[in-house]
């Protein structure tokens, strides 16, 4: 037996065996075709394993990184599935026995490295990702919104809904379309921020422009979005000459620390906004907003968070938190609604309300996963196929995420503080007549 066909069947040895103690409810296919278990249904859930190289690259890097070149070089793959059917694979040994079981494959896994890393330098790797957080400087922030949102309008318009909305839906009922959930929130936020005909709105990192003419058509305000991405810029404007909205709503690209005046606008609406900020940038954006409300006025900040942690591990970032800024949105970072509301509070804010939407995220999330899967090979022509399961992927364990309550989403309403009547109805009934 040669030595590749060695490496193989030692190989074949370790994950049967792991399987067998891991109690595993999916197989793995190898690069030669051949099946561990022995026997495994060739149509069940199964990890593909496209070269050996794989390995190696595991073993001397066996690191999120590595993993996610791998995934996105499609040399790691779900087969007969995907994240979601794996996840429901999962092992349901208890953490505790399922450490035992890994720790007995441990001089397996030393063989492995033998037969397995070359002398010769480690398997090449795709490099995808940016490391970087956001100083809050208008250059760099630029090219951390271009990284994702520019990557293509066509590729986002396949799997968001016909307004193009990137952020979260709100569900009436748990059967409403994409489309109609995402109505239902633009409609949701226009309530809460009482808008009413000749006031000036401000929509804070606008996107595609969904809600800036929303509520230009629907609640006769006069809108003014601001974006970092060209490409919003040009659709969005596009969308206005076709809606005739050109004396209603203005779009620009431009920083939002950058907006000049004071007491300009009588509410403000950041959708998504702060996730895309960075945490030592904070006291700009709510000082911003601040400068930019109208005494009496409305704020209302949608946005992501994670759960709050004890003093002794704020400063560690998780591993999902920590692969989100890296591959999807570079100098993000996530912040925790006790924060936010801290937040608020110091920089001048009353705070009336508060909304839990997570379980309308996961949902969202769980929409767009499937629309851009029922579409991926256009997407793949659109912007390759690396980009396209890098994003499939995201969405799926954003999705996953927001159903095990690992994130957050809330709606915070807030106006300046000021002695007096707030001039808020005295409860929410008037948002859902």
């Amino acid at each position: 037996m040669g030595t590749a066909e060695k490496r193989l069947e030692s190989l074949k040895a370790l994950l049967g065996d792991a399987h067998r103690r891991l109690g595993l409810e999916f197989g793995f296919r190898l690069w030669d075709g051949g099946l561990v278990p022995a026997g495994w249904p060739s149509d069940a859930l199964a990890i593909g394993i496209a070269d050996e190289g794989v390995i190696a690259s595991l073993i001397r890097a066996p690191r999120l990184p590595t993993l996610a070149n791998l995934w996105v070089a499609k040399r790691l793959d779900i087969v007969n599935g995907d994240l979601f059917d794996l996840v429901a694979k999962r092992p349901k040994t208890r953490t505790r026995d399922l450490r035992k079981g890994i720790d007995k494959l441990a001089a397996l896994r030393t063989a492995l490295a033998f037969l397995f890393v070359p002398r010769g330098g480690p398997w090449p790797l795709e490099r995808i990702g940016q490391d970087r957080e956001s100083s809050g400087a208008e250059v760099e922030n630029k090219k951390n919104i271009a990284y994702h949102y520019d990557v293509s309008n066509a590729f986002y318009q396949l799997w968001l809904d016909e307004e193009m909305v990137y952020t979260c839906a709100y569900f009436h009922d748990w059967g409403d379309s994409l489309d109609a959930a995402q109505t239902n929130k633009l409609d949701m936020v226009c309530r809460k921020l009482r808008l009413k005909p000749g006031e000036t709105m401000l929509d804070v990192g606008c996107g595609w422009g969904a809600l800036s003419c929303h509520a230009a058509q629907h609640y006769g305000v006069k809108a003014y979005g601001v974006t970092l991405s060209e490409q919003q810029v040009a659709y969005a404007n596009d969308k206005i000459k076709r809606l005739g909205l050109q004396d209603k709503v203005t779009i620009e690209l431009k920083d939002y620390a950058l907006v000049e005046g004071r007491e300009r606008f009588d509410k403000i609406a950041a959708i998504g906004m702060l996730e895309h900020v960075g945490v030592a940038n904070f006291p700009t954006y709510f000082q911003t907003v601040h400068r930019l409300l109208k005494p009496g006025g409305l704020f209302l900040n949608h946005a992501i968070t994670r759960p709050g942690r004890p003093k002794a591990v704020r400063g560690k970032r998780r591993p999902e938190f920590a692969a989100l800024t890296r591959y999807i949105f570079p100098g993000g970072e996530l912040d925790y609604i006790g924060r936010t509301i801290t937040n608020l509070e110091q920089h001048g804010f009353e705070v009336h309300d508060v909304e839990g939407w997570r379980e309308h995220y996961q949902r969202t999330c769980r929409f767009w996963h499937d629309r851009l899967k029922g579409r991926f090979e256009a997407a793949c022509g659109e912007v390759g196929e690396a980009t396209a399961r890098l994003w499939l992927t995201y969405l799926a364990v954003c999705s996953i995420v927001f159903e095990r309550s690992d994130c957050g989403l809330y709606q915070t309403l807030a106006t300046k503080r000021a002695r007096g009547p707030s001039g808020l109805p005295p409860t929410r009934a008037d948002l859902y007549r």
